[in-house]
C-alpha cells in the first residue's frame, strides 16, 4: 500500500484530514525579517558607538589571549567599527574575512524580505560540501593570517 499524504487519516479511520493553515499576512510574513535586520543594526550601532580599540569595553578574545594566534574572528569588532563609520580600508584591514561576511548577509537578508514580501517561503539549505568549504576558506584564512606573509591579514 503507498503511504498517505501529510495529513491524510490513517487507512480505515474516519478522522477528517488536517485543513491547511491560513495564508499569514504581509506584516506577519516580514516580522522575521525585519527583526532580525533591527537586531543587527542595533548591534552595529553598539558597536559604533563603543570604540573597540579603547581597552576594556569588551572581552579579548581567549585564543589570542592564551596562545597568540589571530582567529578568524579576530579584528570582527574592530571591523564592525570601522564599517559602521563608513571607513572600508579600515573595515577591511581588521578582518577582511567579516567585511565578506557582511556582504553575504545583506544579500541573503535582502532576498529573505523580497520572498517574505511576496510570501514565498525561505529555504536556505546549504549542501555539505559548501560547509566543508566555508571550513576550508576559515582554516585558511586563520592560517595565513598567523604567518609572516599574511601578516596584511592580520588585525
Amino acid at each position: 500500500m503507498p503511504p498517505s499524504p501529510p495529513g491524510a487519516p490513517w487507512p480505515g479511520s474516519s478522522v477528517p484530514p488536517v485543513p491547511p493553515a491560513p495564508p499569514r499576512s504581509r506584516a506577519r510574513r516580514l516580522l522575521a525579517p525585519v527583526a532580525t535586520l533591527a537586531g543587527v543594526v542595533a548591534a552595529f550601532a553598539y558597536v559604533g558607538a563603543v570604540d573597540p580599540n579603547e581597552p576594556g569595553h569588551y572581552p579579548v578574545c581567549p585564543l589570542l589571549r592564551f596562545t597568540g594566534v589571530y582567529c578568524p574572528g579576530c579584528g570582527g569588532l574592530r571591523s564592525a567599527h570601522a564599517f559602521a563609520h563608513g571607513d572600508l580600508p579600515a573595515a577591511l584591514g581588521a578582518n577582511a574575512l567579516a567585511v565578506v561576511g557582511y556582504g553575504v548577509f545583506a544579500v541573503v537578508a535582502v532576498l529573505w524580505l523580497v520572498r517574505a514580501y511576496q510570501g514565498v517561503p525561505m529555504r536556505l539549505a546549504v549542501p555539505p560540501n559548501w560547509w566543508w568549504g566555508i571550513g576550508a576558506v576559515l582554516a585558511l584564512f586563520t592560517l595565513v593570517r598567523n604567518l609572516p606573509f599574511g601578516s596584511a591579514l592580520a588585525p
